[in-house]
């Protein structure tokens, strides 16, 4: 399966809008701000480039889009104002799959244009913002064009579904299961970790060429503590799906043949990763945990609901394609009881990986 046919930010309206769901993703950006700020201003320090060449990469079309901006360029503005230095242009390139919304990006930027004429000085800027329409494994950028590239919540969906989660006579490997789960079998889990190498490796090394030496990348992404047990959402998903296979609502065959496009990786193979690859040099990584419903004040029905909406508004195309859209309403609200019966007996949060690095001379 080719994701970028088919997965990107749900164009919706109501509940199951990417805008509807997108405190998740504010969430994690917050979570990362101090990282982003040390990483941008180290950088700044360092080149104090004219022109500052920015990448924001899986940037969707949620109200977050401009955020990481914002916040870089402000970073920015404090540190040339304490070194009395002359504001450098910035040139914002934000990069999605060709199916994100980019209009609703571009509805949003008189606004934020607006905001800085009013907040910053008058020699501040320009500051000059596109969309860059393409998969970000592979070129996107020409040879050493950006100082800062930024990604939040992305690289963690790899280019395609694995390769070798069928048998060598075409049968399903991960049968009842749409991802790793505690009754996949060894090689589920080796085939997602060979593609996440593969894809990461390709991210590196196509972001290695087109940054100049000395800049900086900060990337935020969904990780696990071991591979083989990721403990993940997708497991109830596919308890889920596996309910309805039961009650003839879908066909066994079609859940033994998805698997979803994704992998969450440990912090130890992110770092193993980058350094193998020798371009970038890790300058810091950390991880933090956040709770599936992000807001744990609210009651626990609520809570459910919140996470079903996030997963729906991330998947709902690429599960489609497998199930129909008729099964979609039934599937998340099955999917919401599961959920709340699962925060109910424990804690359930995401283990986030935020990792700041250095491309190499």
């Amino acid at each position: 399966m080719e994701v970028q046919n088919v997965l990107h930010m749900k164009k919706g309206v109501g509940q199951n809008s990417y805008a509807k769901n997108s405190l998740l993703q504010r969430t994690m950006i917050a979570k990362a701000k101090p990282v982003l700020q040390e990483s941008i201003r180290g950088l700044y320090h360092a080149l104090q480039p004219e022109c500052l060449m920015i990448a924001d990469l899986g940037c969707s079309s949620g109200p977050n889009s401009l955020m990481v901006v914002s916040e870089i360029i402000d970073t920015i503005d404090e540190e040339r104002k304490n070194l009395n230095r002359k504001s450098p242009k910035f040139g914002v390139f934000l990069n999605d799959l060709q199916g994100n919304d980019f209009n609703a990006i571009f509805n949003l930027l008189p606004s934020f244009y607006q905001s800085l004429k009013e907040k910053k000085d008058s020699d501040f800027g320009p500051c000059f913002v596109s969309g860059t329409p393409k998969s970000f494994y592979g070129s996107v950028f020409p040879d050493q064009f950006l100082h800062f590239v930024h990604s939040s919540y992305s690289v963690h969906w790899l280019s395609q579904v694995p390769r070798g989660l069928e048998s060598r006579n075409g049968e399903a490997l991960n049968k009842g299961n749409i991802y790793i789960a505690k009754t996949s079998p060894p090689e589920i889990a080796q085939a997602y970790y060979a593609q996440f190498k593969e894809d990461f490796t390709l991210f590196l090394r196509s972001r290695g060429k087109e940054m100049v030496p000395g800049g900086h990348m900060v990337l935020t992404l969904q990780g696990s503590v071991q591979r083989n047990d990721p403990d993940s959402l997708w497991e109830l998903l596919g308890s889920t799906l596996h309910t309805m296979v039961q009650e003839g609502v879908i066909e066994q065959e079609k859940l033994d043949r998805f698997n979803m496009p994704f992998y969450s990786p440990t912090a130890e193979e992110v770092k193993e990763l980058v350094e193998a690859e020798g371009l970038f040099s890790v300058n810091k990584l950390e991880t933090f945990k956040v709770d599936w419903s992000v807001d744990t004040n609210q009651n626990l029905e609520n809570r459910a609901k919140f996470v079903a909406n996030t997963i729906r508004a991330v998947t709902e195309s690429l599960l489609t394609t497998a199930y129909g859209e008729a099964a979609m309403d039934d599937l998340f609200l099955r999917f919401s009881r599961m959920v709340k019966e699962r925060m109910d007996q424990e804690q359930s949060e995401y283990l986030n990986i935020v990792v700041s690095m250095i491309k190499r001379d």
